[in-house]
């Protein structure tokens, strides 16, 4: 995997773990000056874009059929995403005061652990549309996304990108025309879709070397960014495609089309972004547990707005690096190891089995 796609995972989920956290402080301080510097929601699009990029990398030049691809991605996804939405039910369930952004609903539970869009049920208005870990949003999407493109690898490579942009776009309008305006049709009918066919198209220009000048490229970096933190935290009212879509996949074109391999690699980043999902998941239980804490500080001192966003910051990640560790990780390779096991047995029986 290109470096840089791990220092953009590990940026995407500090942004969103920033987000929060000054969210967090906004309930201590309302009048806090971090509480104004709110941004990083939308680090989630380069997640988006990203995963559409990884997707096409990873089968474009591989013979991988729809059920290998559907069994990695759920080998990928549900391990920890399940260990965290039992464990904010739990809590809700236990200790509902903690966790004031979730009520214990089974059936909110059961529609979280199997990606099905459904109205959380702490929202009074009905209007938020979210799982039991509020950030599992975009696992519906990206779940979503998987179904679709897994199916379309039973077609020639040469015609997967255009039946993709058919696909989805012919859902979009099925979706956003609904009358009926229910949960299905107004989550789906969200123009983010595109940026996952966006990293897939900027994945196709990687594999066929149609890259940006390295003049471009260096200089497109800053900029893509600043852009989409300037226009997150601006909140100027522009179609989400347009003042975060662009930015993301202008970014990641601009580093796919730079040679990492002449860069000194920035080790603890590229550990963040292998931890990523963790953090992504897992940040919202410690800046609860970083808030709960703030008050019980020795010193007077240490209870300052910035310190508080370090903490959320710092503990986020030393958490994240612990589920990876402990679970994420081996969990991950007990299911490679059963892949390894399995292939023989498939040679065995004259089955010839595809690379994936």
């Amino acid at each position: 995997m290109l470096v840089q796609l791990q220092y953009v995972r590990a940026v995407a989920a500090l942004l969103v773990v920033y987000f929060h956290s000054v969210l967090q402080l906004q309930r201590l301080d309302p009048d806090a000056l971090f509480s104004g510097l709110l941004f990083g929601e939308k680090g989630v699009d380069l997640f988006f874009v990203l995963s559409g990029f990884v997707m096409w990398l990873t089968t474009a030049d591989k013979q991988v059929s729809p059920l290998q691809f559907y069994r990695r991605r759920i080998e990928r996804i549900v391990p920890v995403y399940w260990l965290f939405t039992l464990a904010a039910a739990f809590i809700a369930l236990v200790l509902p005061s903690y966790l004031k952004s979730t009520i214990f609903d089974l059936p909110h539970m059961l529609a979280s652990l199997f990606f099905i869009p459904w109205t959380n049920a702490a929202d009074p208005t009905g209007g938020l549309i979210a799982p039991v870990v509020i950030p599992g949003w975009t696992l519906n999407y990206e779940m979503y996304f998987y179904l679709i493109f897994g199916a379309l690898l039973l077609l020639p490579k040469n015609v997967r990108i255009l039946a993709l942009g058919l696909v989805l776009t012919g859902l979009y309008a099925l979706f956003s025309s609904s009358p009926e305006g229910g949960v299905i049709a107004r989550f789906y009918g969200n123009p983010i879709i595109f940026e996952f066919l966006g990293g897939v198209v900027l994945a196709w220009l990687y594999l066929g070397k149609r890259l940006l000048p390295a003049g471009v490229a260096v200089p497109l970096v800053p900029l893509a960014f600043a852009g989409l933190v300037i226009l997150d935290g601006w909140h100027s009212g522009l179609p989400r495609l347009v003042s975060a879509g662009i930015p993301s996949l202008l970014l990641i074109y601009a580093l796919v089309s730079i040679d990492f391999t002449k860069v000194r690699e920035f080790k603890t980043l590229h550990l963040i972004g292998d931890a990523s999902y963790s953090l992504y998941l897992s940040h919202v239980f410690t800046l609860v547990a970083v808030r709960v804490a703030y008050g019980f500080l020795p010193f007077d001192w240490m209870q300052h707005e910035l310190i508080f966003i370090f903490f959320c910051l710092v503990g986020s990640v030393i958490v994240s690096l612990f589920v990876y560790r402990c679970f994420e990780a081996p969990v991950a390779g007990v299911f490679r190891d059963t892949r390894k096991r399995q292939k023989p047995a498939a040679g065995i029986s004259g089955g010839k089995e595809s690379a994936g």
